[in-house]
C-alpha cells in the first residue's frame, strides 16, 4: 500500500521534470550548471521540488502506523513518508556539491517546520544527504558528465540507508524509530531509486536530443562557413552580400537575413523583404550603435529593431559586426518573426559566426595586400636587372658605330625588341617562355656582336612548353650570367645549352648549362642567395632571380647551382602555370 502511494506522489515529481527538461532554457541551465548564474536557478528549482515532495508525502501514525495524505503542518505523533530524498539526492548529483548543500538544507528546514515526530531528524539527514550527493555529483561535473539511471539508483538506495541510520539512531524513542525504519524503508528505497534512475534518464535523453541539435547545427554552420569563405574573402558587394544572405537563410533556423555596410542595406532576404530594400540607408539606431561600438547587439522586440513599418513582423534581432581587422566595415543581421527563437544558443552561433567571416574578411585583404606586395616587388627586382644589360649593350654598339653603323643600326633594332620585351616583363609577373626566348634571342645577339664566335647557344626545349608562364628575365639572367663568368678569357670552344622540359603534367626543370671553368666553392655556397663579394661580380642578379622565383613558387624553386672544373649547371624545378589565374589560386 505505502509503496503505491509513494510511487504516486514520486510520478507527479517525474512528470514534472519531463514537462520542464522540454524547456529549452532548462536544459541550457544543465549544460552551464558550473556558472553561478546556473547554480543559483537550479537550487531554487530543485528546492522546490524537494518541498513540494514534503507536501505530498504520506503522513504515518506513530501509533497505529496507518496512512494519510500530508498536511502543512503535522501533530507530534504523525511522520511524512515522502521522496524528498529523490529531490535532494538529484540535486547534488546533477548541480553539485553547492546546489546539493543548499538544497539539502532549505528543504530540511521546511520539513523541520512542518513538525511531526523528531523533525530535527529530517533536518539532519537532508544536509547530510545534500552534501553526500554533491560531492559525488561534483566528481561527474569536473568531467561534463552525468551518471547513468543505474548509478544513481543505487547512489539513492545507499543516500535512503543514510536516512533511514538517522532515523534510528537520533529518534527520542529508538525502538520505535526502528520500527518506523522496518514499515518504511523497503517502499522508500525502491521508489526513490527507481524515480532517481527515471530523474536522471529524462534529464540524459533530453541533453542527448540537444547535443545531437547542437552537433547538427555544429556541421550546418562549418558547411555554411566553406560555402560564405569566397564571397566574404572577397570584400563587402552587393551581389556577394546577396549570396551570403541567402547562404545563410537557407542553413540557419532565421526568419531574414542582411548584410550592410556601414552606410546602407546591400542584402535582404527573408520575411520583410518588401519594406527593407536594398539601397536603403542605415538609419535605425540599433546598426549605427553596433558599427560605432563594434560589438554585438540584441533586440528583443520590434521597437528595439527600430522598422519604421508598423506591419513589420519582425520581433526579434541580432547583429553582430563585420571587420576587417582594423574597423567595423559593416553589419550581419538575423531576424527573428517570435522573439522566444532568439535563445542564448542562437546568439552564441550568431556571434561566433560573426567572427569567422570578420577573420575571412581580414584574410582576403591581407592577401589582397601581399599580392600587391608582391607585384611591386617583383617589379622592383626587374628594375634592378634592366639597366646591367643596358649599358652593357649601349658600350657594345657604340663601339660597332664606328667601323660599321649597318650593324650597329641593327643591332639598335635588336635592343629596342629586347626593351619592348622588357617592358612588357615589367608590367607581368609571368610571361610566356616564347616571349621569353625571343627576348634572350636578341640579347645573344647583340652579344654575339660584341664577342664574335666566342661562344655557341644551342636550346633544348620542348613544344608543349612555349605557351606556358614564366618568371620574366630567368633565361635571360642566367644565359648572361654564363658568357660573362663561365668561361673568362677563353675564346673558344664555349657552348651554353638551354633546357626546358615538362617533368609530369604540373611540374617543369628548366636549366643552363655551360661547359665553363666551374665556380669556385666560397662563392658557390653563398650565390643565389646573398650579394657576393667578387672581383667577377656582385651576383645581385642572381640574388634577384632567386627572391623571385621563392616568391612565386616556394622554396621548392630555389636555383641550385652544380659546378666542377668541367662546367656549371643551374637548374631550377618550377610548377607549369599556363595562366596567370593559376597562379592567383
Amino acid at each position: 500500500m505505502l509503496t503505491l502511494i509513494l510511487f504516486e506522489r514520486a510520478a507527479l515529481i517525474i512528470l514534472l521534470a519531463y514537462i520542464l527538461m522540454s524547456n529549452r532554457h532548462l536544459k541550457q541551465l544543465l549544460m552551464t550548471r558550473t556558472q553561478l548564474k546556473s547554480i543559483i536557478s537550479l537550487i531554487i528549482l530543485f528546492a522546490i521540488f524537494a518541498i513540494l515532495s514534503n507536501l505530498f508525502g504520506v503522513m504515518i501514525s506513530i501509533e497505529q502506523f496507518s496512512f494519510s495524505s500530508a498536511l502543512s503542518s503535522l501533530s507530534d505523533e504523525v511522520v511524512i513518508a515522502n521522496t524528498r530524498v529523490l529531490s535532494i539526492g538529484i540535486s547534488g548529483l546533477v548541480g553539485g556539491p553547492i546546489v546539493g548543500s543548499a538544497v539539502g538544507l532549505l528543504s530540511g528546514v521546511f520539513r523541520y517546520f512542518q513538525g511531526g515526530t523528531d523533525p530535527h531528524i529530517y533536518l539532519i539527514s537532508s544536509i547530510i544527504i545534500g552534501v553526500l550527493s554533491g560531492w559525488i555529483g561534483h566528481y561527474f561535473v569536473q568531467r561534463q558528465r552525468f551518471l547513468t539511471p543505474v548509478q544513481g539508483g543505487l547512489i539513492a538506495i545507499g543516500l535512503e540507508i543514510i536516512q533511514m541510520a538517522c532515523i534510528g539512531f537520533l529518534s527520542r524513542n529508538q525502538a520505535t524509530g526502528w520500527n518506523l525504519v522496518q514499515v518504511i524503508f523497503v517502499p522508500m528505497a525502491v521508489v526513490n531509486s527507481i524515480g532517481t534512475g527515471l530523474f536522471l534518464s529524462i534529464i540524459i535523453n533530453a541533453l542527448s536530443q540537444e547535443e545531437n541539435l547542437r552537433a547538427i547545427q555544429t556541421h550546418d554552420v562549418l558547411q555554411l562557413t566553406k560555402d560564405i569563405f569566397p564571397y566574404f574573402h572577397s570584400g563587402l558587394n552587393r551581389t556577394n552580400a546577396k549570396e551570403i544572405s541567402e547562404l545563410i537563410l537557407k542553413t540557419m533556423k532565421v526568419s531574414a537575413v542582411s548584410v550592410t555596410n556601414r552606410d546602407e542595406i546591400l542584402a535582404f532576404t527573408g520575411v520583410g523583404s518588401d519594406h527593407h530594400t536594398v539601397g536603403s540607408d542605415l538609419v535605425t539606431d540599433l546598426s549605427q550603435r553596433v558599427i560605432s561600438s563594434g560589438e554585438m547587439w540584441v533586440a528583443h522586440s520590434r521597437s528595439e529593431i527600430g522598422c519604421i513599418c508598423e506591419k513589420c513582423p519582425l520581433e526579434g534581432a541580432i547583429v553582430v559586426p563585420l571587420s576587417n581587422g582594423k574597423e567595423v566595415i559593416g553589419t550581419l543581421k538575423y531576424y527573428f518573426t517570435q522573439e522566444d527563437n532568439l535563445t542564448e544558443v542562437e546568439q552564441q552561433w550568431a556571434e561566433g559566426l560573426g567572427e569567422i567571416f570578420s577573420s575571412q574578411i581580414q584574410l582576403g585583404q591581407t592577401e589582397a595586400q601581399q599580392h600587391l606586395l608582391k607585384q611591386a616587388e617583383l617589379r622592383t627586382l626587374q628594375g634592378q636587372v634592366n639597366p646591367h644589360f643596358f649599358f652593357n649593350s649601349i658600350n657594345t654598339i657604340s663601339a660597332i658605330m664606328r667601323f660599321d653603323p649597318d650593324k650597329a643600326r641593327r643591332l639598335l633594332l635588336k635592343l629596342s625588341q629586347y626593351f619592348r620585351a622588357s617592358l612588357t616583363g615589367n608590367r607581368q609577373a609571368l610571361v610566356t617562355v616564347e616571349d621569353e626566348l625571343q627576348q634572350v634571342q636578341a640579347y645573344t645577339e647583340i652579344e654575339e656582336a660584341r664577342f664574335p664566335g666566342r661562344f655557341d647557344i644551342s636550346y633544348d626545349i620542348s613544344e608543349d612548353m612555349l605557351n606556358s608562364l614564366i618568371p620574366p628575365f630567368l633565361i635571360q639572367i642566367l644565359v648572361e650570367n654564363a658568357i660573362h663568368h663561365a668561361f673568362k678569357d677563353r675564346e673558344e670552344n664555349n657552348q651554353i645549352n638551354i633546357s626546358l622540359k615538362r617533368l609530369n603534367d604540373k611540374e617543369a626543370i628548366f636549366s643552363v648549362s655551360d661547359n665553363g671553368f666551374g665556380i669556385r666553392e666560397d662563392i658557390l655556397k653563398n650565390l643565389g642567395k646573398e650579394t657576393i663579394v667578387s672581383d667577377l661580380g656582385s651576383g645581385t642578379a642572381l640574388e634577384n632571380l632567386n627572391q623571385r622565383l621563392l616568391g612565386i613558387y616556394g622554396s621548392q624553386s630555389e636555383l641550385k647551382f652544380t659546378s666542377s672544373r668541367e662546367g656549371t649547371v643551374v637548374a631550377v624545378r618550377f610548377k607549369i602555370f599556363e595562366s596567370e589565374e593559376e597562379w592567383l589560386e
